[in-house]
């Protein structure tokens, strides 16, 4: 089948553990030549995580924006990309948390931002915890758990004052098939 974009060629311009950055030579369908600058980062897991009328959040310093903000636990496992994505989630609920679920109920999935990057997201509602002991990594070493009311974590998100956009689609992703 052929694609309405061919690559000709392609370079890893950069590349760390988390990312690898890619310039492509392409060709449009109508034979004119460009480039396409692609992010290639693992896929993520990102958790809801519910006991009764409490969401459990995480707030942490994001140097890009230079604040701390507020979100939906989340995480990928670099040195395993292609890890089962229920156990990613039930992985990075306990890193980033310390709390086990004993219900994990899939989402769905959704594309971070596929108009540079090719990183997808797998959501999960986790029901029926019980906290452990957080385990975090050096880069989550300001990462606060920050439990909250879900009308005011729904008022927050409606007003803006969730700006993690991963956060909430995937709370209002859940909330639109009648999970929360």
């Amino acid at each position: 089948m052929k694609k309405d974009i061919e690559t000709l060629a392609s370079r890893t311009v950069y590349k760390n553990k988390w990312l690898t950055v890619r310039e492509d030579k392409i060709v449009r369908e109508s034979g004119k030549e460009g480039i396409y600058g692609v992010v290639e980062k693992p896929d993520f897991a990102i958790i809801l995580p519910v006991h009764k009328d409490t969401i459990y959040l995480v707030e942490q310093y994001r140097y890009t924006i230079g604040s701390r903000q507020l979100e939906l636990p989340q995480g990928a496992w670099e040195d395993n990309p292609k890890a089962d994505p229920c156990e990613l989630a039930k992985g990075e609920l306990k890193e980033e948390t310390g709390m086990l679920a004993d219900e994990m109920i899939y989402v769905g999935f959704q594309y971070l931002a596929y108009g540079f990057c090719n990183q997808g997201y797998h959501i999960y509602l986790a029901k029926g915890l019980t906290q452990g002991k957080q385990s975090l990594d050096v880069e989550e070493e300001d990462l606060k758990i920050v439990p909250m009311p879900l009308q005011k974590f729904h008022e927050k998100v409606v007003g803006g004052e969730i700006k993690d956009a991963s956060t909430c689609n995937a709370y209002g992703l859940a909330k639109l098939k009648g999970l929360l």
